[in-house]
């Protein structure tokens, strides 16, 4: 439960208190699952303070507006607001945002990303491959061969937890 002073509303000796209902991750997370289909899939639910509710969804194929929109109505739905004063944001990650979980890497494979490492380090190459232990990349290295500078692609492998951030390179080639 969470009290909140209503300002303007009572005195200092008799406020006007507000007793809210904390909302959990656990209760948003039931609740988007039941209107999900095969191919939508949760990136990160998140209950700040004040019941400040952040729900991440995307699918292979990309997901519409209208999609965000039925989640957020049927979240709505759910939640009595007399009890529970809320605030929803349902939206897709951006094509900027790291990613999160497995199924964003999977969705991802032959595209260029920027790994950043824990250490700070930053690789940049394509994702080949991805499974719950981690993920490869192939890098561009120039080595000389012959006297000669000759590009060589090579495999890098990365644990989750050697990664800082994953994140989409844009491209406007």
């Amino acid at each position: 439960m969470h009290r909140r002073i209503i300002e303007g509303l009572g005195d200092t000796k008799s406020p006007i208190l507000l007793i809210l209902k904390m909302i959990t991750k656990e209760k948003i997370q039931y609740l988007v699952e039941e209107v999900l289909s095969e191919e939508l899939f949760i990136v990160d639910i998140t209950v700040g303070v004040g019941n400040s509710i952040s729900v991440l969804v995307d699918s292979d194929t990309g997901i519409s507006i209208g999609k965000c929109v039925d989640i957020s109505r049927h979240i709505e739905h759910s939640l009595d607001r007399e009890t529970e004063d809320f605030s929803l944001e349902v939206s897709s990650p951006g094509l900027s945002s790291p990613f999160k979980v497995l199924r964003q890497y999977l969705k991802n494979i032959g595209r260029e990303v920027e790994v950043v490492t824990t250490g700070g380090e930053k690789h940049k190459g394509t994702l080949k491959s991805a499974n719950s232990e981690g993920f490869e990349i192939e890098v561009i290295v120039k080595e000389k061969v012959d006297g000669a500078k000759v590009e060589i692609p090579r495999l890098q492998g990365y644990s989750y937890d050697q990664i800082k951030t994953v994140k989409i390179i844009i491209s406007f080639k």
